[in-house]
């Protein structure tokens, strides 16, 4: 999941919203902090369930990553607004963990990552993940940003 997370921060730019869902222990922190790396940011990431939230500034002078986890906040948007999300997005990478159905207003472009776990023998495949991208918006409308995802993510 990691080298995942590497992979697809080639594509990522400032004011990109990326929404990760999949159940507890799927790897949705783990592709973050390949993000992170990829992005080529300051300090650890870890998963923000206490704090919520965590900035990560840019080493490079690219986007910083804002990492949210949402799993304890309730509905909507509306307990995001403390979060100031709207403000930091248009010069960070946005990564929210758990943010279906309460940040989708923040950007009309966005990438919906779903992680699972393989089905079979969970003792051998405990490390398998099944992984699915869908772009939403402009940002993602005329396929070249799906194909080039595509080509990042097979190698």
């Amino acid at each position: 999941m990691q080298e995942l997370g590497r992979r697809l921060a080639r594509l990522l730019r400032p004011g990109d919203l990326v929404l990760l869902t999949g159940e507890l222990g799927a790897g949705k922190t783990t592709l973050t902090r390949g993000l992170g790396e990829g992005l080529g940011v300051r300090g650890a990431v870890t998963s923000p369930t206490f704090v919520i939230a965590r900035v990560h500034p840019s080493l490079t002078g690219g986007p910083a990553l804002v990492h949210v986890d949402a799993y304890r906040l309730g509905g909507g948007l509306d307990e995001m607004e403390d979060l100031d999300l709207d403000a930091s997005l248009p010069e960070s990478v946005v990564v929210v963990e758990w943010g279906d159905d309460k940040v989708e207003e923040l950007s009309d472009d966005r990438l919906h990552v779903v992680i699972a776990r393989a089905v079979g023998h969970e003792e051998v495949l405990d490390d398998v993940r099944e992984v699915s991208v869908r772009g939403i918006g402009a940002r993602w409308a005329d396929g070249s940003g799906l194909d080039a995802l595509a080509g990042a993510l097979s190698g």
